[in-house]
């Protein structure tokens, strides 16, 4: 096998916030504005290096547990929650929002990877779906920080 094989499934979604890194990365970690426009069910606890908090979302009911893997002010999150599919067989994913300062700290590029998913028709299903809900996030919180609308409330249900 090569050094460039496919190992695994993978993504990455970026979009430019008007906003300075601070200010978005607070808007990631604190449950109450989480809660307001991407969590639509609700975020419970902070995130936090070690923290395990949970995630409730009106599409899809019931609470996803998420383990806070890595919390660096202002700039990366790195979190593990449940997948079906994974490549390595630990049922989790993890997902890496890292934000970077651009025009002179007035806006912030944030970047979401997520990997672990398995090269097969579950883990393709898994990955492009993820994908689609990260997109949606940033798509989300970008309407969020900038114009104080919340994006998501009557989008799913």
């Amino acid at each position: 096998m090569s050094d460039d094989a496919l190992q695994d499934l993978r993504f990455t979604v970026s979009g430019r916030i008007a906003r300075p890194c601070a200010e978005v990365y607070e808007a990631i970690a604190d449950p109450e504005q989480l809660s307001r426009y991407f969590a639509t069910g609700g975020a419970r606890g902070r995130l936090e290096t070690g923290a395990e908090v949970t995630w409730d979302f009106h599409d899809f009911p019931g609470r996803f547990p998420v383990t806070v893997v890595e919390a660096e002010p202002p700039r990366r999150l790195v979190i593990r929650w449940a997948a079906d599919a994974t490549a390595d067989g630990s049922g989790a994913t993890t997902t890496t929002f890292d934000l970077e300062p651009v025009d002179d700290g007035t806006r912030t590029l944030v970047t979401i990877s997520e990997a672990a998913w398995r090269l097969t028709p579950e883990g393709a299903r898994g990955a492009f779906g993820n994908c689609q809900g990260w997109t949606g996030m940033l798509a989300a919180l970008k309407v969020w920080l900038e114009h104080g609308i919340t994006l998501r409330e009557g989008f799913y249900a």
